[in-house]
């Protein structure tokens, strides 16, 4: 950036000189050639008004260069700063803004800033030199024209300020629009399937035309703001054009002024104006930079709600503590700080403990909405409990940094994604995992044999979302992710909802051969597969109802017995 800013002012300080020039090759230089006489002097005051013309030139592209480079590279550097942001917020934090609103931070937001950040580099310098160098050499060809285009000044600076100030708050409704456009096209795009299947094209059609035509409204109405500043500003600069012109007429009429300074005035007047143009689209530009900048500052700035707590003075490890215990935990998507106004209803769970020792399994059965899929959440901490403590080997996982607590854990969650990419690396994870562990773990899960039709085995490059694998192929390697880390822990959730019930119970008893150092958690609407499972919890509207082996609940338990005689009845 210096050096660009370093030619800018070089270059458009240079430039600012050959109005000046020429009025003195006008009125001293060319009244005194005659015939051959004061020709070299000609020559040579054209050719110093060409050669500035070229450092102006030159240094002007070479500083716009330089702005083009900078505002990318600190741009770059802005979105990363972002996205690692982002992959730091805690699920409360991220379902306040919203997933839509964090693509439109990262990708528009960002590009708005990056289209100001080089502007005011390439033309905030150029603009405010000319402006000001324009009036102060202008003033020295003539005080009194100067004095009179000056007068116009405070109006056009008036109508900037006004109608820029004015423009800010729309364009964060406009940005807020787009949030919401992207967040229907992204639920569109995600559920193309059903949208089809259901024959639902033109509903979605309209929920898009609607958010598409919201945006549209909220940029016409900023966009409508702003375009008014240009026409109010030439209204002021022409009024200025003409008093100048009346003024620098009769100047010269009575010998005040020379027909060249006159002719050099005007061209500063139009460089002048020019300048006025391009501080008015700088504004435009930063009203629109301005809202997307609040916006991303507003994660980059956020302060993370899972903070690192210190361990106790007095702890001691306890090698026989249990691998996992939940001591009275509740918890609610609601205000964590307002947490004695939640009322007893409003808990996603209430009152949930249960101990899981190393080695162990553990199965986790319920209803749609029971909060199954919730207690994974807290126990890898995306969120934080609203009372009670979650602790892993006797330590509460709030004192455990977050990337040590989650390298513990091998999940398969049940919206998980295959990436764009080959199957070693879908696997591997950026795990640096050997191909035998990666091939061990595939045959664990039964996913090895399809993997070995594919063309390039373990180098096949997926499709996006893994459109090439079918729904069963997709979970088993999910299960191959999760269990290719020799992880401590290993969450399962509902991963073999698309899986027959063969390869399911082949899929058990892989791990229970191969597997068996490892705690493996369950999270499933199959009584067949919790059912061989050390200790099994049955959860109805987020609290315990029941725990214990597939036999003790079988006597224990009426809503297992209910679902026992469902399920299992249907596969006799």
């Amino acid at each position: 950036m210096f050096i660009g800013y370093l030619f800018k002012i070089s270059g458009t300080v240079v430039g600012l000189f050959i109005p000046k020039i020429m009025a003195h090759i006008l009125d001293e230089i060319v009244p005194s050639v005659k015939l051959n006489e004061n020709y070299i002097e000609l020559l040579l005051w054209s050719l110093l008004m060409i050669a500035c013309a070229l450092i102006d030139r030159f240094c002007n592209v070479f500083a716009n260069q330089r702005a083009a480079l900078a505002s990318t590279q600190a741009v770059n550097k802005l979105r990363y700063d972002l996205y690692e942001k982002m992959l730091t917020l805690s699920g409360r934090q991220t379902d306040k803004v919203g997933i839509p609103s964090l693509v439109s931070r990262l990708t528009s937001d960002s590009y708005n800033i990056h289209t100001c950040f080089n502007i005011f580099q390439r033309m905030g310098v150029r603009a405010t030199i000319l402006l000001f160098g324009g009036l102060a050499i202008s003033a020295t060809l003539d005080p009194i024209m100067t004095l009179t285009f000056v007068a116009t000044l405070p109006f056009v600076f008036a109508i900037v300020f006004t109608i820029s100030r004015r423009g800010v708050p729309f364009y964060t409704k406009v940005q807020s629009s787009v949030d919401g456009m992207v967040r229907v096209m992204r639920e569109d795009v995600s559920g193309i399937r059903v949208i089809k299947a259901l024959s639902k094209e033109d509903y979605e059609r309209e929920r898009f035309d609607k958010a598409n035509t919201d945006t549209v409204k909220n940029e016409l109405k900023a966009s409508g703001i702003m375009a008014a500043s240009g026409p109010f500003i030439s209204l002021c600069m022409n009024m200025g054009l003409v008093l100048v012109i009346v003024v620098g007429a009769y100047r010269v009429n009575i010998g005040a002024a020379k027909p060249g300074v006159v002719v050099a005035f005007l061209t500063y007047f139009t460089i002048i104006l020019n300048a006025v143009i391009s501080v008015n689209r700088i504004f435009i530009i930063y009203s629109k930079a301005s809202a997307s900048a609040k916006r991303v500052f507003e994660i980059i700035d956020s302060e993370n709600d899972l903070l690192i707590e210190k361990l106790p003075e007095d702890y001691r490890e306890n090698a026989d503590a249990p691998i996992v215990e939940f001591k009275n935990v509740y918890f609610s998507y609601g205000d964590i700080e307002n947490e004695r106004e939640i009322s007893e209803e409003k808990y996603v769970l209430s009152d949930v403990s249960f101990k899981l020792n190393k080695g162990e399994t553990l199965g986790i059965i319920g209803a749609t909405g029971a909060g199954k899929t919730t207690i994974i959440s807290l126990l890898m901490r995306y969120y934080d409990v609203t009372k009670g403590e979650i602790l892993i080997n006797g330590r509460n996982i709030k004192t455990y940094d977050l990337s040590e607590l989650r390298t513990m854990f091998g999940t398969a969650f049940q919206n998980n994604v295959i990436f764009a990419d080959t199957i070693r690396e879908n696997i591997s994870f950026g795990r640096d995992l050997s191909e035998e562990e990666i091939v061990r773990a595939l045959t664990a899960s039964d996913a090895y044999r399809f993997v070995k039709e594919k063309e390039g085995e373990l180098d096949h490059v997926a499709s996006i979302k893994g459109a090439d694998f079918s729904g069963g192929q997709k979970q088993r390697m999910y299960v191959a992710r999760a269990l290719a880390g020799k992880s401590e822990i290993i969450v399962l959730d509902d991963s073999a909802s698309a899986l027959d019930y063969k390869t399911d119970a082949k899929i058990r008893e892989n791990l229970r051969n191969d597997y068996s150092s490892s705690t493996l958690i369950t999270i499933a609407q199959r009584i067949s597969s919790v059912m061989k499972m050390d200790n099994i919890i049955v959860l109805e509207d987020g609290k315990i109802t029941a725990q214990g082996n597939h036999e003790e609940l079988m006597a224990s338990s009426e809503i297992y017995k209910e679902i026992a005689a469902t399920q299992l009845g249907s596969l006799s």
